[in-house]
């Protein structure tokens, strides 16, 4: 009962994790998003590429630019992640739920602005308020390099700070800035037909894998269409990892407990030796007094399983309802308390191991029941 509890427990705080993860990227990531099959750039002429943006499923659709280039806000330089958006891009992602200083603006009529993950920002020591410009170097794509003028090797532009992002994830907080389309298409030497990526936003009613489905079709082999767990495919994979080998501890610790059943059932056993020779003697057979006491123990797992099963639901739910158990007592952490969230696939499996480690157990004990044994003194 306490293990089975416990695994339900552990696994819905676990997918609870996941949940809260998957709207954190949900804000920054696009339902879909579409890149070249070989090299980093491809045209947006494409025919392919514009009837995928007039699809109906499509609310929206953004052209982006990401390549990585070299910030400079006065004494500190660092590499960093840039991302050119369009006019879209806005409403492609929940970007302004996540704003947590400043506001969104790549450009602003008159000067070229930037929103930066909140650890970026933290390491050059800028805010959205500061009126000096940040600097962006990145190697030139075409041309030669003139070995007597290095720094003509690089271009360079400037642009204002008008608000700071935060995913809380490391790979956005930490390393990214988004600019406006333009001036990444100058920074990187790319013509006005090309892009990195396409970005879409699907209708509300719209199934994201059938349409991706439809687009792998339409596009061809030459394009990559990845919905949000691709986007995410190592992050998800050490998540469920996680939350398995969680599973499988625990698991194991059923193993011990299983132990607890053998040696209950192998104690009445040897306690009702008087009664299995009244039962011998009035016709029972050694198949009959083994199922008496095989049904006893698959009853003893059984409902241990099931008020296992219903307690982990009401702490569960208490969880749910209250957050009792929480993460921290401080702001240091996102979530205040351990998140929960019951999936029915969970239950299914853990009730199916339970029971059956639990039916195992019960017949351990019952097959050195020897016709001997349970006729002795008969």
């Amino acid at each position: 009962m306490v293990v089975t509890a416990a695994l339900v427990c552990v696994l819905s705080v676990m997918n609870g994790l996941g949940s809260e993860v998957e709207k954190m990227f949900s804000r920054f990531d696009p339902d879909l998003h579409i890149t070249a099959a070989e090299g980093k750039s491809f045209s947006i002429e494409d025919e392919a590429l514009l009837s995928v943006q007039t699809m109906d499923e499509v609310a929206v659709a953004a052209i982006t630019i990401e390549e990585t280039a070299l910030v400079e806000f006065e004494d500190h330089q660092i590499p960093a992640l840039i991302k050119g958006v369009d006019t879209a891009y806005q409403a492609l992602t929940d970007i302004d739920s996540i704003i947590v200083d400043g506001n969104y603006s790549v450009f602003d009529g008159a000067f070229e602005r930037t929103v930066v993950g909140q650890g970026l920002a933290w390491q050059l020591g800028l805010g959205a308020h500061f009126i000096k410009a940040i600097h962006l170097y990145a190697p030139r794509r075409t041309g030669r390099v003139n070995l007597m003028r290095p720094d003509q090797a690089f271009e360079q532009r400037s642009c204002f700070v008008a608000g700071i992002f935060a995913v809380n994830q490391v790979e956005y907080d930490d390393k990214m800035m988004l600019v406006s389309l333009p001036l990444a298409r100058e920074l990187f030497s790319y013509s006005n037909s090309e892009a990195t990526a396409l970005e879409l936003r699907l209708r509300p009613d719209a199934n994201v894998q059938k349409t991706k489905k439809q687009i792998r079709r339409l596009i061809g082999e030459n394009y990559i269409v990845q919905d949000r767990y691709e986007q995410q495919e190592d992050f998800y994979r050490i998540l469920r990892i996680e939350k398995w080998l969680t599973a499988l501890l625990f698991f194991f610790i059923l193993l011990i407990a299983a132990f607890n059943l053998i040696g209950s059932l192998t104690m009445l056993m040897l306690d009702k030796q008087e009664d299995i020779r009244t039962l011998r003697n009035i016709g029972a057979d050694n198949r009959m007094i083994r199922r008496i006491f095989t049904l006893e123990g698959w009853l003893i797992s059984a409902t241990g399983a099931v008020l296992g099963l219903v307690l982990g639901l009401i702490l569960c739910l208490i969880q749910q309802e209250f957050g009792l158990i929480r993460l921290g007592s401080g702001t240091e952490y996102v979530l205040s308390a351990y998140p929960v969230r019951v999936e029915l696939t969970d239950l299914i499996v853990v009730m199916t191991v339970v029971l059956l480690i639990g039916f195992v157990a019960a017949l351990i004990p019952t097959r050195q029941l020897k016709d001997d044994y349970a006729s002795t003194n008969e």
